[in-house]
């Protein structure tokens, strides 16, 4: 059955934001309470970047590349004018790289056609390349006190305990999204959103949700049922499916080979060791050996394993010293840091970093 918002909406509003007020936590992006009341605005820029880079990131992950990007790049048309290569080895760690290339993609056209200024309306950031529907509303919410619906996994998690919605996600998606939107008022927009986000992350936690701390435990039907920490209500994922490959660690003294990758597709554009392909099944020697991407004396040190999102990735390593002949970027151990993290437990196993 379809829940339906039946609460007193000012009452809940009025607790969550005076609870806000007082807890708000104190993030590199983020202009506090305070502040905004005294009139300090957002820069959309550092939501927008921020936004972007906690997509399947941590705060405290995301954090000093936050503060590493707004140092190198204080504005966005700063950001736009970066070579591509530079700003995917400064991505480098954050993963999901097709995220790096549309935040150089979106930062060209906000410089370019819009003088650096970004929209200040959901429809007009909705336009930019890579700007997807949640990325919109957080910026217009936040950044221009836009009263737009913004929901994230913490978000859902808060709608389906306070409504305690039976549909399980990810079905229940435009459901929770629906009743979100039920909450949502003019009145101070981008720190209602904040606020949601906050008591998720804090409070409403995926397990152990703390329910005696909670300002709107008075309205939360799940809290009223005894079992909010079995909300949301989750459809059983299905098996990661696991792909198989070879790398190769080719060392010339102190220097190792690395090769720009395919513009498109997984880790696109990066910099990374020379690989096989990827596949369900594993590659014997011969095969192993037969894609190494130079002649030399190839040893087998083991493998190490990666976990993507779509899949988990069994990755053998193979090494060789030698100057061999090829289109090769030679770098020095230190410069391996700034690889993707699963070329960087491959290099580690071949010892070229501790």
């Amino acid at each position: 059955m379809k829940a339906s918002v039946s609460l007193d909406c000012a009452a809940l509003r009025s607790n969550l934001l005076a609870w806000y007020d007082r807890q708000a936590r104190t993030l590199a992006w983020r202009v506090s309470p305070d502040d905004r009341r005294a009139g300090v605005r957002s820069d959309p820029y550092r939501v927008w970047l921020s936004e972007v880079m906690l997509q399947q990131t941590t705060v405290p992950h995301a954090t000093p590349y936050f503060l590493s990007f707004t140092q190198r790049w204080p504005t966005v048309s700063d950001l736009a004018a970066v070579e591509d290569g530079e700003l995917m080895a400064a991505w480098a760690g954050l993963g999901y790289y097709a995220r790096a290339r549309n935040l150089l993609a979106c930062a060209r056209a906000v410089a370019s056609q819009h003088g650096g200024v970004f929209p200040d309306t959901e429809e007009g950031l909705r336009a930019l390349p890579g700007v997807g529907a949640y990325t919109a509303a957080a910026v217009a919410a936040i950044a221009f006190d836009r009263a737009a619906n913004v929901v994230d996994g913490n978000v859902e998690r808060v709608m389906s305990r306070l409504f305690a919605v039976e549909t399980p996600l990810p079905d229940a998606k435009p459901e929770l999204k629906a009743l979100a939107g039920e909450l949502v008022t003019d009145e101070r927009p981008g720190d209602w959103a904040q606020a949601l986000m906050d008591l998720g992350a804090t409070v409403c936690k995926p397990k152990g949700p703390l329910c005696d701390r909670c300002p709107v435990s008075a309205w939360c039907e799940a809290f009223r049922s005894g079992a909010p920490e079995t909300y949301p209500r989750k459809t059983k994922k299905a098996d990661r499916p696991r792909r198989h490959g070879v790398a190769y660690v080719l060392t010339r003294g102190d220097d190792v080979a690395l090769v720009r990758r395919p513009p498109k597709g997984l880790l696109g554009g990066m910099l990374g060791l020379p690989t096989s392909e990827w596949r369900a099944s594993p590659h014997d020697d011969t095969e192993a050996l037969a894609a190494a991407p130079a002649a030399a004396a190839w040893r087998d040190l083991g493998a190490v394993e990666h976990v993507f999102t779509h899949f988990t990735l069994t990755l053998r390593v193979f090494a060789a010293e030698g100057g061999a002949d090829g289109d090769f970027v030679w770098t020095s151990r230190e410069g391996l840091l700034a690889l993707p993290s699963v070329f960087l437990k491959a290099a580690r196993a071949a010892e070229r970093l501790p």
